[in-house]
């Protein structure tokens, strides 16, 4: 489940930078620019990326009490302790994407996208978007196999007729 959580916020992330228009920004984004690009970050779902990472370690450290039951009201005291330093940790990758979002779009863009994300078709795609990710993730798997094997047995075709064998 980690791995899949690991793999769907990396793959969300990759995605929507790559997809949005690259504009070069002079200096520093200013505070309000950085604000526009942090509820991009948030009303885009991007953020739920992060949390798909985290709650379930959390989640795995609390099992510990189930190999060694004799510390489950510590462990769930430490549990209860760190969760908000986890939070914090989380804020600084929301924020280190913002900054990643200002210096690729204008405030102006930003407040757009926003405005989509916030819209209830903005909302649905939010909703849909992970498994839309697995599944081509998924698909993208089998075909870069299958297109590997088309590319090879293309290659030994030819070299063949050109009186070379491939291995």
């Amino acid at each position: 489940m980690i791995r899949s959580a690991s793999r769907l916020a990396a793959t969300s992330v990759a995605l929507f930078i790559l997809a949005s228009p690259v504009f070069a920004q002079q200096g520093q984004p200013s505070a309000t620019h950085l604000a526009a690009a942090r509820d991009v970050a948030v009303s885009s779902g991007l953020t739920g990326a992060f949390d798909a990472m985290t709650d379930p370690l959390l989640k795995q450290l609390q099992q510990m009490n189930v190999t060694r039951p004799e510390i489950r009201q510590d462990l769930d005291q430490v549990v209860a302790l760190i969760r908000p330093e986890v939070e914090q940790k989380k804020q600084e990758m929301i924020d280190a994407t913002a900054k990643i979002l200002a210096a690729r779009m204008n405030e102006a863009e930003l407040k757009e996208v926003t405005t989509f994300y916030k819209s209830a078709v903005g909302q649905k795609w939010v909703q849909i978007q992970p498994g839309v990710l697995d599944a081509i993730v998924r698909d993208m798997s089998i075909w870069t196999q299958r297109t590997s094997e088309f590319i090879m047995s293309r290659a030994r075709e030819e070299m063949g007729k050109r009186g070379h064998a491939l291995n």
